[in-house]
């Protein structure tokens, strides 16, 4: 009996050390870049692209042809990216929020992998959108130092490159490598010199991008590592000439993915070398694709699925979602197969082309409004700058560019009921923690002294289901639902009156209000119930009123302060009326308040 409990511990013993070998567990190199989508890239078709690198890496391995991002902008997608939960099942979904999650329940990716004996770094960037915990706290190193990662077989090694953030498509477009004329624009953008320009100066940028991705492979061959590591590339969302990143449309979701796995790992390559993968893949399913590729554990709060290797999961949809965008409130939900994209749009009144300060000290951003203003768009190029439908529908197989809307089209009418169904089922899977305004549910959770990750996971304190429902009465433009808008604007729950008003509002010039009730609602508990009762008011010819509404909350540092400021932007009559409220304000809604407050005072000086 001894001998044979000797034989056994030396047995499990010698599996161990054979398991916890990096020589048995393959490295994982992630190559990362930031904001560009699959049309910057030679290997996916763009015939004016320079990225030779890349290129190679693809043929080296295996190219994704339908791989999406869940956020259209960094933050919220690297908060989704680091935990394995949608950023809007944990609240962390509107820009540059910071709001808190548990931490004891949702461990970060590098966590596990740290428990299963891997080293883990990330060079640098982390923008993880998540308060309570320092982003670095996770990694065991923000440097890259290929002397060290071989000292500390198996690694996961994440590089972040900036060269091909929005950032570098600013600045002076007239000096370009690339030449304009031979660009491929998309087909929402005007053909303009300006816009032609700025594609080449943010194709001089990819090619810089893809030369740092070549250093980096380069320094892997170097370093005697490559046949023990696997090497992922991808974007971190789509971008980044304007109506894409931000956006959840083709353009600003459909992102590059190559995976390059060595011979001595062959076993889980999905097909052969230099081959074209049609699976569907969703960037939740990174994090616990990768931790099941390294043996960690793949804890159940996970969301996504394992898209590689023995325990591949299928996927039928991928889903993504737009919330607040720095100082610019919007509320969008989306669901593709790999064929049909459809997106609802819960603020149609919001336009597309909101004056975002950061997207509009691009060249091509401001050409493109000019042109607008000047009359000279047409159907096509001018939407950008208009409100949007309630829902869309788009082939993507036909239409890349997602301009052609076939909502209304009856031949699709089972498409659109399939989405959106599948679109609401996911809703109530991942609790849906944007289906209030941010600073309603915020607002929330700090008198309940819960995160909003176990807030919305509580029906007593934010009811998915019930708001779900609601909203969906609310963008159905029925007048025989607005007795029912009435009733629920009596309701206890701020969330269903909140929808109730919302409903009225779609209904205006569809059928007549009640100016009692509205007037009544402008005195509702919930700000931002009275502000949307002050914007029917206001359309109504109650200008007075309406601005008494907005005036009064601003004076008082509204926790709405900030989508006042921007309806009073989208009305377009001027801020001459809350001058004074606005710059009154002190409310900071994490500094973008102040946002709104500068372009107020850029407004007053180009007028004056």
């Amino acid at each position: 009996m001894k001998t044979f409990l000797t034989l056994f511990a030396i047995t499990t013993s010698l599996l161990f050390s054979l398991t916890a070998s990096g020589t048995d567990r393959p490295n994982i190199l992630w190559l990362t870049c930031e904001d560009n989508n699959i049309n910057w890239l030679g290997c996916y078709g763009n015939p004016y692209a320079q990225t030779p690198n890349i290129d190679k890496l693809a043929g080296e391995g295996v190219q994704y042809m339908h791989c999406y991002s869940n956020a259209p902008v960094c933050a919220p997608q690297r908060s989704t990216w680091i935990t394995g939960v949608h950023a809007l099942s944990m609240g962390t979904h509107p820009m540059r929020s910071r709001n808190p999650i548990p931490h004891e329940t949702i461990k970060y990716y590098p966590d596990l992998l740290k428990e299963a004996g891997y080293f883990v770094g990330n060079a640098v960037k982390t923008d993880y959108n998540i308060g309570g915990r320092d982003d670095k706290e996770a990694w065991d190193t923000n440097k890259v130092n290929w002397d060290v990662l071989k000292q500390k077989q198996p690694f996961f090694m994440v590089i972040n490159n900036t060269k091909s953030h929005e950032s570098k498509a600013f600045g002076d477009v007239d000096h370009s490598e690339h030449n304009p004329g031979e660009v491929q624009l998309a087909k929402y953008h005007p053909d303009i010199e300006d816009i032609r320009k700025n594609y080449a100066h943010y194709h001089d940028q990819i090619k810089k991008m893809d030369a740092d991705i070549g250093e980096a492979l380069r320094n892997l061959e170097d370093s005697g590592m490559a046949e023990n590591t696997i090497v992922i590339h991808n974007s971190d969302h789509g971008g980044v000439m304007p109506r894409s990143k931000r956006y959840l449309f083709n353009s600003g979701t459909h992102c590059p993915l190559i995976i390059r796995i060595p011979e001595k790992f062959k076993h889980l390559r999905p097909a052969d070398l230099g081959s074209k993968v049609n699976d569907l893949v969703s960037f939740i399913d990174m994090p616990k694709t990768w931790l099941s590729l390294c043996g960690a554990e793949t804890p159940d709060y996970l969301q996504g699925k394992i898209f590689l290797g023995p325990d591949k999961e299928t996927r039928d949809y991928h889903f993504s979602f737009r919330g607040r965008m720095d100082e610019r409130c919007d509320n969008v939900r989306a669901v593709r197969d790999t064929r049909f994209l459809y997106i609802r749009n819960y603020m149609p009144y919001a336009p597309w082309g909101q004056r975002l300060q950061y997207l509009w000290r691009m060249k091509a951003t401001q050409a493109w409004e000019e042109y607008y203003r000047e009359g000279k768009t047409d159907s096509i190029t001018g939407r950008f700058f208009q409100t949007k439908p309630m829902e869309e529908l788009y082939d993507t197989s036909v239409d890349p560019d997602n301009v052609h809307n076939l909502i209304h089209q009856p031949k699709y009418a089972k498409e659109v009921s399939r989405l959106s169904k599948a679109l609401d089922e996911w809703q109530l899977k991942v609790f849906d923690a944007g289906l209030l305004p941010e600073s309603e549910v915020v607002k929330r959770s700090e008198e309940y002294g819960k995160t909003i990750y176990e807030m919305v996971r509580d029906p007593s304190l934010y009811d998915v289901k019930v708001y779900q429902t609601a909203a969906a009465l609310a963008l159905e433009q029925d007048p025989d639902n607005v007795s029912i808008f009435y009733n629920n604007l009596n309701a206890m729950d701020a969330g269903v009156r909140y929808w109730a008003i919302v409903g009225c509002f779609n209904l205006h010039g569809k059928t007549p209000l009640d100016p009692k009730i509205l007037h009544g609602a402008l005195k509702d508990p919930s700000h931002h119930v009275r502000i949307m009762a002050a914007w029917i008011l206001y359309r109504d010819g109650e200008k007075e009123a309406a601005r008494k509404c907005w005036n009064e909350l601003l004076e008082n540092d509204s926790y709405a302060s900030l989508k006042i400021m921007n309806i009073l932007d989208w009305i377009g009559d001027g801020l001459e009326p809350y001058r004074e409220s606005i710059e009154a304000c002190s409310f900071s809604h994490e500094g973008y308040v102040k946002r709104m407050q500068d372009a107020a005072r850029v407004q007053e000086k180009t007028k004056s």
